[in-house]
């Protein structure tokens, strides 16, 4: 730990104030600010051009865009895995090459289909792939789908008769791009940048802030009509670092945001059980113990993602950074992950950074050196979070700006331990900027995850007045979850379930479920499904297992719709839930 202090103390131009860690003013038009025009800079002389490409997987490119700047704070879920249906995908989108008003910018929309094993909308210009979501000006958006339908589900801000104001978004059926809208004007009046996530029953809950940083919250029970706001959320964090979370498995919601006025920056979280109809009050997020001596831990502005996963535990990945005094500093930066489930509650995934004298350029924009973290996970538990990461030594020569590369790393034992973070791309002579993983990866053997990223053509932001404006191709990696965490690898000792558990998903199901279990001790077990009226409708496990956890499948396809419940026992202990069949 000492050697970090030391870095830190010694290394002033890696801090905020040289390095443009952050500048708070760096938001895109139409959020209460107005940027200059952006540089007129001509296309990229420094030699040849390296294409990106992929190191683990491989690519899908599923659309494009020259809005280059998709979020100010922590990364948004712009990627979703609708069970027994598709995968959404979901970027910012414009076309627009000069001036600042982007009057095209939208969401733009792109669907895999599972039965046709393809992308919806693919046109030999990637530049027109895909579908706008709203028929008019719209950003800062991201995706969510209905757990019953499978179709997607889109949050945004656009300029209404007053104001900048949310909107939400409901796709006809999965991948039609027939959308009808929830117009938030009426009820929540002047808010933007409004993350947004779809709970169990279907209940979306949007998050939306001021241009004053004043955070509120509602929810759609019953579409097209938003619940009377909750606000103010507070402590306010200063800054656009807002974030949400919504359960598939139960009623629970979690909101995040980090401070970004305090010394050190501080997070906090606030909870819902009941589909954000009642809230616990707002409480600190513990600091992990990430830095030593005099060297604080910071939170930082692209921190915080909450995840639900599939045992319903919650759980929060976040970058921090190291501080003294006042000052924030990019390298080394770390990556972490809490679940108050785990213990310890924090554990450490990631560490990035350079030796001071390789630090060539600054990262730019609302970065530090490794940021934006986002989770999801496999049908077996393994956890994974994927970050973007600056490269020291690859310059953009233009804006002199760092490039970036996507990373991500695994855990077998609920994120008690990390493997080593995997580096995916080469950038080449592009920047790969915003990932965000997928929420479950697609089954298969093994399964696959999916990260959706934008190669930037020229590292710093046209958005942003940083360099020109390039159309820069939207892309899916598709990465075997075995090159994450190798097959074989034991779960680490000491990460028994403590307690009898299973959980479906999708519930509601379209026709095929995973039913993930957990054993605390070995002996004989069975799983079974009943129907309505309980009589067995398939067994999906019997005999003696070791304790650990283990998943079943019940293709349902000739069964009927209703309600269905699924039994798991072991030894005298049993447990049942419900689980709906929507064909």
């Amino acid at each position: 730990m000492r050697n970090v202090l030391c870095l830190v103390l010694l290394v002033p131009i890696l801090a905020l104030a040289a390095g443009g860690t952050r500048l708070v003013t760096a938001l895109a038009p139409d959020n209460g600010i107005s940027n200059s025009a952006p540089a007129v800079v001509p296309a990229y002389q420094g030699g040849s051009t390296i294409p990106p490409k992929a190191l683990v997987g491989t690519l899908d490119t599923i659309g494009g865009t020259t809005y280059d700047w998709w979020t100010n704070g922590p990364g948004l879920r712009m990627i979703r895995n609708a069970s027994g249906f598709g995968v959404h995908a979901l970027w910012m989108y414009s076309t627009a090459t000069s001036g600042t008003t982007f009057d095209d910018r939208n969401m733009r929309y792109n669907y895999y289909d599972f039965a046709t094993r393809t992308w919806n909308w693919i046109d030999p210009d990637y530049m027109q792939s895909g579908v706008n979501v709203f028929t008019h000006r719209a950003g800062y958006g991201n995706i969510d789908y209905d757990p019953t339908s499978g179709a997607a589900i889109v949050g945004c801000h656009y300029t209404g008769t007053g104001g900048v104001t949310p909107k939400v978004a409901k796709d006809a059926a999965p991948g039609a791009g027939i959308f009808d809208y929830a117009d938030a004007e009426p009820t929540l009046g002047v808010c933007q940048w409004p993350p947004i996530s779809v709970g169990q029953n279907g209940t979306i809950s949007i998050f939306p802030i001021t241009a004053g940083y004043v955070m509120s919250y509602s929810n759609i029970a019953t579409w097209p009509t938003y619940s009377a706001p909750i606000t103010p959320i507070e402590p306010s964090p200063g800054f656009p670092t807002h974030n949400v979370a919504a359960s598939k498995v139960s009623g629970n919601v979690c909101l995040t945001w980090e401070i970004s006025t305090d010394v050190p920056e501080d997070a906090y979280m606030q909870t819902s059980t009941d589909n954000g109809a009642t809230w616990t009050s707002a409480t600190q997020i513990p600091t992990p113990t990430a830095y030593g001596g005099d060297t604080l831990t910071a939170f930082h502005i692209t921190s915080l993602s909450p995840y639900y996963d599939n045992n319903n535990r919650l759980n929060i990945v976040a970058n921090v950074a190291p501080q003294v005094n006042d000052t924030v500093y990019i390298i080394p930066s770390q990556i972490w992950h809490y679940c108050p489930d785990n213990n310890p509650q924090w554990n450490h995934i990631h560490t990035a950074g350079c030796a001071p004298a390789n630090l060539q350029a600054a990262v730019g924009y609302n970065a530090t050196y490794a940021d934006r973290p986002s989770m999801g996970q496999d049908d077996d538990g393994h956890l994974f979070v994927a970050w973007e990461q600056f490269d020291s030594a690859n310059v953009e020569p233009i804006t002199s700006r760092l490039r970036a590369d996507v990373f991500v790393a695994g855990s077998n034992d609920g994120g008690i331990t990390w493997a080593p973070a995997v580096k995916l791309t080469d950038a080449g002579t592009s920047s790969m900027r915003f990932p965000s993983i997928i929420d479950l990866a697609l089954e298969g053997d093994p399964d696959t995850l999916c990260i959706i990223y934008e190669i930037d053509q020229i590292a710093g932001f046209f958005v942003q007045s940083e360099g020109a404006a390039t159309n820069n191709t939207v892309v899916v990696q598709k990465i075997p979850v075995d090159s994450i965490i190798p097959p074989g690898v034991a779960e680490r000792p000491g990460t028994t379930p403590m307690r009898l558990d299973a959980v479906a998903r999708p519930n509601p199901s379209g026709g095929r479920t995973m039913i993930s279990y957990a054993l605390p001790r070995t002996g004989d077990v069975s799983l079974v499904v009943y129907d309505a009226v309980g009589r067995p409708v398939q067994t999906l496990a019997s005999g003696r297992r070791e304790a650990g956890r283990y998943s079943a499948t019940w293709d349902a396809g000739n069964a009927a719709g209703g309600v269905y419940f699924y039994t798991l026992t072991s030894g005298a202990t049993s447990i049942t839930r419900k689980l709906i069949l929507a064909h």
